[in-house]
């Protein structure tokens, strides 16, 4: 670990004794308190997605659903470093109940809209509450338990964001089709009212003096920065020409803003964005590995159900049912990385060897997904998900034992916004891709695909015009973008191997 990365710390004056293990008593008064609030900013994204037809129906509002999702998208990527700063400054208990009290309010503003309009500013006010309880939570961990112990709750944290990924489509269809689309947002009420009762016993440390100052030239120039690029990506899925001056020019404001953004926050006192922090190389490159293994994530999740789908004519339900094993994969393999690195102070060896692995087996996915049962596709998605379980948790504790405890929510912070954006990014490119490769084929195999994708249930071969040169384009599209995914953890590999810290 090189001196530019170490954290600030009194010199020792014998050898170090290893933190205390913390008892199970404090395991359950800090657990349940941190992990109800990341379980609600998580399943929200899930939940809501899948209520989506219901309220597009419901608005008359089709071709502006996609607002309900981008809104809070940006507004929960704007939120984090906030949050990640004001909770340095001002203690992390306290902010967690202000963020509690703006997703709280915001749900039963959500289940009250009647416009998409409405719906999508309530949304952005949710997101500025979901922001900070990821990002907050996070932080918790680092300022309640010791450096070594991190990495184990970092791994039960993992693995509560992949139930609430894995609980929120399945709850979302149930409530909305029993209850309506309003029941997706209402359920969050009971939900945080116990979180707020289980953050009261939290300890809260507020630190002495802060010398915080507000920062809203940062403010204003990363908003613009984040919503112009989320935006521009947003288009850059379309993969059409019409969008393209649109998308340049979304670019184009998000690059100048970007470039006012840092000649401000080198200029200001208590900057927005800490940019001494991201010069460490240690915490931008695990910054650079989050959003490699987000774009990955993200867009192996969102691009293998339209194939099982859309190709192999899986129902939803199967299709959901499949992507289980890869759910269940990630929790253990963050459970199992967590356990390890609290026992051997080890970190970057674990996403190293696990990133090899991952992109060998998306490789496997890419050429031979084809001839793979649907038994063999589940197994190699559990593998695929138990390596994948090696990173998260080995980022966040590095970046916040780099950091040091007076920066903790700034470091937290970091990762949250870095995934973001590495999502977003992911998933536009991966896209990108796959309908570049179905033009650059056939324009009748591009048309079949639209077809399919709107009219999910019946295979390829089942739709009027399907001829056996125009599925084995789609097919190969898939191949193409299944490889594209391949590539970002591949990058991810060569980050993780870059990374200076290599032991806590």
């Amino acid at each position: 670990m090189s001196d530019q990365d170490s954290p600030a710390s009194p010199t020792p004056q014998g050898p170090a004794a290893p933190p205390p293990r913390p008892s199970r008593p404090t395991f359950l008064a800090i657990f349940p308190s941190i992990m109800l609030p990341m379980f609600l900013a998580v399943v929200d994204q899930t939940i809501v997605a899948t209520a989506l037809p219901a309220i597009a129906a419901s608005t008359g509002n089709v071709e502006r659903a996609s607002w309900v999702v981008v809104s809070y998208l940006i507004a929960s990527t704007v939120a984090a470093p906030i949050y990640g700063k004001l909770g340095d400054s001002f203690g992390r208990r306290r902010l967690m109940f202000a963020a509690l009290g703006v997703f709280i309010a915001a749900s039963l503003l959500c289940a009250l809209s009647t416009t998409i309009e409405m719906l999508t500013l309530a949304r952005v006010l949710q997101g500025l509450g979901g922001g900070g309880l990821m990002t907050l939570s996070q932080a918790l961990v680092g300022e309640a338990i010791p450096p070594r112990e991190r990495a184990r709750y970092q791994g039960y944290l993992a693995a509560v964001a992949v139930s609430a990924n894995t609980f929120g489509p399945v709850a979302g269809g149930y409530l909305t089709q029993h209850f309506g689309w309003r029941s997706v947002f209402l359920i969050n009420l009971p939900i945080g009212l116990l979180a707020l009762l289980l953050v009261r016993s939290l300890e809260d440390r507020v630190p002495e003096k802060s010398d915080w100052q507000p920062d809203p030239a940062g403010l204003a120039l990363f908003t613009v920065f984040v919503t112009a690029t989320l935006l521009a990506l947003e288009q850059a899925q379309r993969v059409d020409t019409a969008v393209l001056p649109a998308m340049g020019g979304l670019f184009a404001v998000g690059i100048v803003a970007l470039g006012f953004l840092v000649r401000q926050e080198n200029r200001a006192p208590s900057p927005l964005i800490p940019l001494a922090l991201l010069r460490k190389p240690t915490i931008w490159r695990c910054d650079a590995l989050a959003a490699c293994h987000g774009g990955a994530l993200v867009s192996l999740i969102t691009f293998l159900p339209i194939y099982l789908q859309v190709v192999r004519g899986n129902s939803a339900a199967d299709t959901g049912l499949l992507l289980v094993p890869l759910t269940i994969g990630i929790g253990v393999g963050s459970l199992v990385t967590g356990r390890l690195v609290s026992r051997t102070g080890l970190t970057t060896v674990f996403p190293v060897l696990g990133l090899i692995l991952v992109t060998a087996n998306l490789v496997v996915l890419a050429l031979w997904i084809d001839s793979l049962s649907t038994t063999a596709i589940g197994w190699l998605l559990l593998w695929n998900g138990l390596f994948m379980g090696t990173v998260m948790g080995v980022v966040q504790v590095t970046v916040q034992t780099a950091a040091g405890p007076q920066r903790l929510g700034e470091a937290a912070a970091s990762v949250q916004f870095s995934r973001s954006i590495g999502a977003a990014f992911g998933t536009a490119m991966v896209g990108a891709v796959l309908f570049s490769a179905l033009s650059a084929k056939s324009p009748d195999a591009a048309r079949l695909f639209a077809a399919m994708a709107t009219h999910s249930g019946p295979p390829a071969t089942a739709l009027p015009g399907a001829t056996g040169a125009s599925i084995e384009a789609i097919a190969e599209a898939f191949r193409a973008a299944f490889l594209a995914v391949a590539a970002f953890t591949a990058a991810a590999f060569f980050f993780a191997l870059a990374i200076p810290m290599r032991r806590i």
